[in-house]
C-alpha cells in the first residue's frame, strides 16, 4: 500500500464519493491510487482548478458532505484559492489536497517550488504538510473532521515523491501507533441553555412589531420559522443565501433585504421594534435596524458571529431548527396581526410591480421576463444556481423559491464565476433532479469551458445565459454610487449558442420576449447538457428596491459627467418609473 493509497483510502472511510480535479505530475501518485479505487470514489476531471474548487464548494452547500478538490504543485493549487474562499466565507467544508514538489528539493527553487502550505494558511481551517506515509492517516482524519466540524476549509499538501511510497512499520516513530485515529464524525445537538431561551422569549413577547432575519443557517428550518412567524405576526426577510428558506409564496416572508432585496423587506425592518435573527451574518448592516430602535435575539451555530451584526440582547448558540423547536413553546401568539398584515398588503403590491416588469413585451427584451418565464418552469425539485452580478438582482426577485427547491450563489465572497461548477457538482449528486445555472455572460465567460465537463459526464444540466454584453453590476455601481460616467465594461460578444454546439451540447436563442416562454420551455425539455442565449437591454438598471437621495444625484452626476449612454439609460429609467405608476 502507498502512501496515496492511504490518503484515498481514508477518504472512502469518511464516505467521500467524488473528488474534483485536474491531473498534474504534482499528483501522480495521487492519481494512481485514484485510479485503482475508481470503483469506490469518482474523480471528476475539470478544465480549471478553480472551476474544481467552486464545485467542492457547491458540492458542499448542496449536500451537507465534505467537498474535495484535488490539484497540482505550483500553479495548479493557486488557482484553487478563490474556489476555497468561497467556500471559507460562506462557511463550507471543503477539502483540498495539492501537490509538492519532492521533499528534499522543497525550497531550492526547484519547478513550481511553491509552499503551498503558507499559501493557504488564511484560507484554511486546517493546513498541513505530509511530512511522510505514516503521517497520512492522522492527518487525513483530522483534517475531514475539522472541515465538517468547523464548517471550513481543510487543507492537505503532499510531497509527490511520498505519495508512491510504501508504507512501512519502520518508517513510523515509536509515539505513533497505527490505526490510533478515527474516521468518526459527532455532530453537536447545540442546544441553546435555558435561561437564555427563557430571556428571548420574554424579548420577542413583548415585541409589538417583530421582525425575523432568515438566512442560510436557516434553510432547513422553514416548518419552525413559518411556526414562529404565526406566533410573533412577524414577517420573514431573507438574506441572500436563504433565499429557499421559507418559498417565496408563503404569506410569512416579505423576500429578500438589501441592495437586491424587496421594498417591504426593507420598510419591515426599518419600522420594527424587535428582531429575531436566524442563522445570517448578513453583512449589509446599513440595511439593518438602527442599533437604539429594536431589541434583539440571535439564534447562530457559531458563538463567536453573536452580536457580528446587530447588538443584540440574547445569543441562542445552536442549530436554528433545534433552537427553534426548544423557542415555539415558550411564545407566545400575538393577538395584534398588524405588522405582519401590513407587510403582506405591501407584498402584494411588490408583486404586481414584478409581475408588470416581468410581463412587459417592449425590445430589447428586459431581463425580468427571462427570469420569471424560467421561475414559472422550473420542478419542485429545481437546484437553482445563480452567479454574481446584476444576474443576482433578477436571480433575488423574479424567480420565485418554491418548497422543495434549492437555491444558491457565492454570498460573503460574491464572486463571479461558480454558477455553472456549481451547477455541475449539484447534478453530480443529485443526478435524478433538475439543475439550472442562472448566469451573465460576463461570469459565464470566466469558466465557460467547464461546459465541455458537462457535456464529458453526460450531465443534463440547464444553462441560462442573460447576454447583456456589459458587466452590469460594475457599470450601475459607477454610475450610481460613484457619480462617474461607465468605463471599461463594455464586452466583445460571444455566440454562446455556437460554443454550445461546439463543446457538444446544444443551443438556444432568444431575443423576442413574445417567444421567451417557448424557448424556455424547448430548452428545459432538451435531453442533455443545453444552453440558453438571451438577449436582453443592457441598459435597464438593477435599481435598489428604495432610492436613496444620493443615489440618485450620483445617477444624474454621471449622466452629466459624459455618460456615453446617457440618453438610452435615461429613457429606459424614466420609461420604468412610468409603467409602474400607471
Amino acid at each position: 500500500m502507498t502512501a496515496a493509497d492511504v490518503l484515498v483510502e481514508a477518504l472512502i472511510d469518511w464516505g467521500v464519493e467524488v473528488i474534483f480535479g485536474l491531473p498534474g505530475d504534482g499528483i501522480n501518485g495521487i492519481m494512481e491510487s485514484l485510479r485503482t479505487h475508481q470503483d469506490k470514489i469518482r474523480f471528476v476531471q475539470v478544465r480549471h482548478e478553480e472551476a474544481a474548487a467552486f464545485m467542492a464548494c457547491g458540492y458542499a452547500k448542496f449536500t451537507g458532505k465534505l467537498g474535495v478538490c484535488l490539484a497540482t504543485s505550483g500553479p495548479g493549487g493557486i488557482h484553487l484559492l478563490n474556489g476555497l474562499y468561497d467556500a471559507k466565507l460562506d462557511t463550507q467544508p471543503v477539502l483540498a489536497i495539492t501537490g509538492l514538489q519532492f521533499h528534499d528539493l522543497i525550497g531550492t527553487y526547484t519547478q513550481q517550488d511553491v509552499a503551498l502550505d503558507k499559501l493557504f494558511t488564511d484560507v484554511a481551517v486546517f493546513n498541513e504538510r505530509i511530512m511522510g506515509p505514516t503521517h497520512v492517516e492522522n492527518i487525513t482524519d483530522l483534517a475531514c473532521r475539522t472541515a465538517m466540524a468547523y464548517h471550513g476549509v481543510s487543507h492537505i499538501t503532499f510531497p509527490v515523491d511520498l505519495q508512491e511510497k510504501e508504507v512501512k512499520e519502520r518508517q513510523r516513530s515509536k509515539r505513533n501507533v497505527p490505526h490510533h485515529t478515527s474516521d468518526a464524525y459527532a455532530r453537536s445537538a447545540r442546544l441553546p441553555d435555558r435561561v437564555d431561551l427563557e430571556r428571548a422569549a420574554e424579548i420577542l413577547n413583548r415585541g409589538k412589531k417583530v421582525a425575523i432575519l432568515a438566512g442560510r443557517g436557516a434553510l432547513n428550518a422553514t416548518d419552525e420559522l413559518e411556526q414562529t412567524a404565526e406566533l410573533l405576526a412577524a414577517p420573514i426577510v431573507k438574506a441572500l443565501l436563504g433565499k429557499a428558506a421559507v418559498p417565496d409564496d408563503s404569506p410569512y416572508t416579505t423576500g429578500g433585504i438589501g441592495l437586491l432585496g424587496t421594498k417591504p423587506s426593507q420598510e419591515a425592518l426599518e419600522d420594527c421594534d424587535t428582531l429575531l435573527m436566524v442563522g445570517s451574518s448578513f453583512p449589509y448592516i446599513e440595511f439593518m435596524p438602527k442599533p437604539d430602535q429594536a431589541r434583539g435575539v440571535q439564534i447562530e451555530l457559531d458563538p463567536k458571529r453573536i452580536g457580528l451584526r446587530y447588538p443584540v440582547e440574547v445569543g441562542l448558540v445552536g442549530d436554528s431548527g433545534n433552537t427553534l423547536r426548544e423557542l415555539i413553546p415558550l411564545l407566545k401568539r400575538k393577538a395584534d396581526r398588524s405588522f405582519l398584515q401590513a407587510a403582506q398588503a405591501a407584498m402584494k403590491d411588490w408583486w404586481e410591480v414584478m409581475e408588470k416588469r416581468a410581463t412587459r413585451r417592449d425590445k430589447p427584451m428586459k431581463p425580468q421576463v427571462v427570469a420569471w418565464e424560467l421561475g414559472k418552469r422550473l420542478r419542485d425539485d429545481a437546484i437553482v444556481s445563480c452567479d454574481s452580478g446584476t444576474i443576482a438582482t433578477w436571480w433575488a426577485r423574479h424567480i420565485l423559491a418554491r418548497r422543495g427547491q434549492m437555491h444558491t450563489l457565492s454570498g460573503n465572497l460574491a464572486t463571479m464565476a461558480p454558477g455553472l461548477p456549481y451547477t455541475i457538482a449539484a447534478q453530480i449528486a443529485f443526478p435524478n433532479r433538475q439543475c439550472v445555472a442562472f448566469v451573465g455572460d460576463g461570469g459565464f465567460s470566466m469558466l465557460m469551458a467547464e461546459f465541455a465537463t458537462a457535456v464529458k459526464y453526460k450531465l443534463p444540466i440547464k444553462v441560462v445565459i442573460i447576454k447583456n454584453n456589459t458587466l452590469g453590476q460594475i457599470k450601475w455601481e459607477q454610475m450610481v454610487f460613484l457619480g462617474n460616467p461607465e468605463y471599461g465594461v463594455d464586452l466583445h460578444p460571444i455566440d454562446f449558442v455556437a460554443f454550445a454546439h461546439a463543446c457538444g451540447g446544444v443551443g438556444y436563442n432568444v431575443e423576442d420576449p413574445a417567444e421567451c416562454g417557448h424557448a424556455v420551455d424547448e430548452f428545459l425539455n432538451a435531453p442533455g447538457p443545453a444552453v440558453l442565449q438571451a438577449v436582453v437591454d443592457p441598459f435597464e438598471p438593477p435599481m435598489p428596491a428604495k432610492v436613496k437621495a444620493e443615489q440618485a444625484l450620483h445617477f444624474a452626476e454621471s449622466l452629466a459627467r459624459g455618460e456615453p449612454n446617457r440618453k438610452k439609460i435615461a429613457l429606459t429609467t424614466i420609461s420604468d418609473k412610468v409603467r409602474e405608476l400607471i
